[in-house]
């Protein structure tokens, strides 16, 4: 996604545009996109895994910190690989991103 947007983190850096603001571009597009992933994944993962874990004689109960400790892992994850490309991304010359093609 940072590759396809070059030239348009070209502009908004010769419009004036600060790191931080390129930063939060990305940073609400891949929030919104794990946010809805989470919500879609954490019920199913949740049926499905009380289902597996009953076949057992002992077995433990999933509570909400579980899935809470998993999305921050996914966010801590998804923020330093996300952070880091468009970090390197917003401090590129902004005239090489618009020159090509």
């Amino acid at each position: 996604m940072v590759a396809q947007k070059t030239k348009e983190i070209g502009i908004r850096k010769v419009l004036g545009s600060s790191v931080t603001e390129v930063l939060w571009i990305f940073g609400k597009e891949f929030g919104r996109l794990i946010a809805v992933a989470f919500l879609i994944a954490a019920p199913v993962a949740g049926i499905l895994m009380n289902g597996w874990l009953r076949n057992f004689k002992y077995h433990i109960q999933l509570g909400p910190w579980l899935f809470a400790l998993s999305l921050l892992i996914i966010v801590v994850i998804a923020a330093i690989t996300i952070g880091y490309q468009s970090i390197r991304a917003a401090l590129a010359n902004p005239v090489k991103s618009l020159r090509s093609e």
